[in-house]
């Protein structure tokens, strides 16, 4: 829906938006880490530059992070007005790493604003409310440092029963490890934005325990207090089968494990082993390493010294 459809208590809460952004003078920057998503990028990017940067100047800056990506997304990106960066040109001398942790942490680095906002490059029903929604809470409180979203996950045309990582894995970790945190709706939700120093001072997970990690280390630096959530309606993007959440699950339950105080290995990289429907074995490798917080990278505070 666009400001011109919307209803005027929308735009209302729009402009309220743009007013504190000016006033408090904050800058926002959206990234999007990519990796293969030539079908869904353009339409997010598109999106972003014709609502939220030309017509309501509330986002300063759109950066694609593509990693690696063997079909056309960063030429569709780039058509829709995004920067785009290939991670590994992004801070060469740490390595190119691996994982969507690995993209956000070098998107810091990458990107120039006060507020990041991170929104996934698969989501097929995307609309402006994405980033207002996330980015509103921190441009209005300067108490909050942290914004999570939540919504309705649909899995192959039911109205419901997505996230089924979250719900077998994370939401028990949560409750059980840190229940402080346990009214977190979606915890790995991949659309969240943050201060940029609050992110700076923590570190990122290569992998999929990222978002997990974000969750837990700003509670614990920041306080509870100082996340919010934020309503998306509902979220449809590209289901995983049950194959392939093993290897998150995994991630997501030694991260946590770590955090708690009871990692039960130092290993930067393990492995799952799993069973083909032919009961043959096969073993798949977990990314477990993390990037050091940005505020004790050199280059880092080089470049932010400001």
């Amino acid at each position: 829906m666009t400001p011109s459809e919307a209803e005027p208590s929308q735009v209302e809460q729009l402009v309220a938006l743009v007013q504190a952004r000016l006033l408090n003078g904050l800058s926002v920057s959206v990234c999007l880490p990519a990796r293969n998503e030539e079908s869904t990028i353009g339409h997010i990017v598109g999106t972003i530059r014709r609502e939220l940067v030309e017509r309501t100047q509330l986002v300063d800056e759109i950066l694609v992070l593509d990693d690696d990506s063997s079909d056309a997304t960063a030429e569709a990106a780039a058509d829709e007005g995004a920067s785009v960066l290939a991670v590994a040109s992004i801070l060469p001398e740490f390595g190119n790493g691996h994982g969507k942790g690995n993209a956000l942490w070098k998107a810091m680095y990458a990107s120039n604003s006060d507020i990041v906002c991170f929104i996934d490059a698969d989501i097929r029903n995307f609309g402006a409310h994405f980033v207002t929604r996330l980015v509103g809470p921190l441009l209005v409180d300067e108490n909050i440092m942290f914004t999570k979203a939540f919504y309705r996950r649909p899995l192959h045309g039911e109205p419901t029963g997505g996230g089924r990582v979250t719900e077998l894995m994370a939401r028990p970790l949560l409750s059980y490890l840190f229940p402080d945190l346990a009214d977190i709706v979606q915890p790995l939700s991949g659309e969240y934005a943050g201060r940029r120093s609050a992110l700076a001072a923590v570190p990122f997970a290569h992998g999929w325990g990222v978002e997990f990690a974000l969750l837990v280390d700003i509670a614990n630096r920041f306080g509870r207090s100082s996340i919010a959530q934020a309503d998306l309606g509902v979220r449809e993007h590209r289901n995983r089968g049950l194959d392939e959440l093993g290897a998150p699950a995994f991630a997501i339950l030694a991260t946590a494990l770590r955090r708690a105080g009871l990692q039960t290995t130092d290993k930067e990289l393990h492995e799952l082993v799993r069973f083909t429907d032919a009961h043959e074995l096969r073993r798949v490798a977990v990314e477990l390493r993390e990037r050091p917080p940005l505020a004790s990278v050199p280059q880092y505070r080089e470049k932010f010294s400001h």
